[in-house]
């Protein structure tokens, strides 16, 4: 591998080189901003998140006649406690002094190899979890398979926002039947998924597509199903490298997740 960049410019070259690998890993990553999955940041140092999974304790109702005495105390225990351990996600190379290549075009290779990663790791966990599996038929895939999910979920409680995150296999056949069909023929909607390829939201569901699935799987959950315990974000070193003659540069992140609420989540099985 090799750079244009010296020992005395070191400085200048860690500042573009990190600004465009964190950039670019953000950008790729459908994951990393916790829109998707909210993410509890832990200090330095920590190598295990405990998230607290709590019940809901107990409600009194009380007649409009009122009563004269307290209303019950009713303690909220933690019924179980979920450890989500840290992850290392990280990607070097070593730029050579001499040479032509942009160490700003390295942050952003580097950027994308991260975020990969990350996702990759993110997929496994959505693809593994849930209180049941859906199965899908690919050939037919229709709207209803999504509502029978979403009724999953709902049935256990469940009435915040939910999201979707589909295979691409499994995006493009919910695209390609269920929105050329009758059931979105001549909506609004339905023109939109087909001129710009937007999944769009199905039943109150905001759903995505992940190269990170696998091709014919996805994931229908709520925000509080899964739980991303961030540690370190997206950050770079870069460090002179004598016996290379050049730079190590190293892009890493720091996290980990984790399945906290299993009622909350349906795994999507296409055939």
């Amino acid at each position: 591998m090799a750079g244009y960049n010296s020992p005395f410019d070191l400085e200048s070259m860690v500042v573009n080189t990190k600004a465009a690998t964190v950039y670019a890993a953000h950008e790729t990553s459908l994951f990393l901003s916790g829109e998707i999955i909210p993410q509890v940041n832990l200090p330095a140092g920590s190598n295990i998140a405990q998230i607290p999974v709590l019940d809901g304790g107990t409600t009194t109702t009380i007649s409009a006649a009122g009563a004269t005495d307290d209303i019950p105390v009713a303690l909220v225990t933690d019924a179980n406690s979920v450890n989500i351990p840290a992850n290392i996600f990280a990607a070097r190379t070593v730029l050579r002094d001499l040479g032509g290549i942009d160490p700003v075009d390295i942050g952003r290779q580097l950027g994308n190899k991260v975020s990969a990663s990350w996702d990759a790791a993110v997929a496994a966990v959505l693809e593994t979890a849930g209180i049941q599996d859906e199965a899908v038929t690919l050939a037919t895939m229709n709207l209803g398979d999504i509502f029978n999910a979403v009724a999953a979920v709902r049935a256990g409680g469940e009435s915040g926002q939910l999201y979707g995150v589909l295979g691409t296999t499994m995006a493009a056949s919910l695209m390609g039947i269920a929105m050329a069909g009758n059931n979105v023929a001549g909506s609004q909607y339905g023109a939109e998924a087909l001129r710009q390829g937007f999944v769009g939201q199905i039943g109150g569901v905001n759903m995505f597509q992940s190269s990170s699935m696998t091709a014919t799987k996805g994931c229908i959950f709520s925000a509080d199903a899964f739980r991303i315990a961030m540690f370190k974000n997206v950050d770079l070193e870069i460090a002179r490298r004598t016996a290379a003659v050049g730079n190590d540069v190293v892009a890493s992140l720091h996290a980990g997740v984790g399945l906290v609420d299993a009622s909350r989540a349906v795994t999507l099985i296409g055939s």
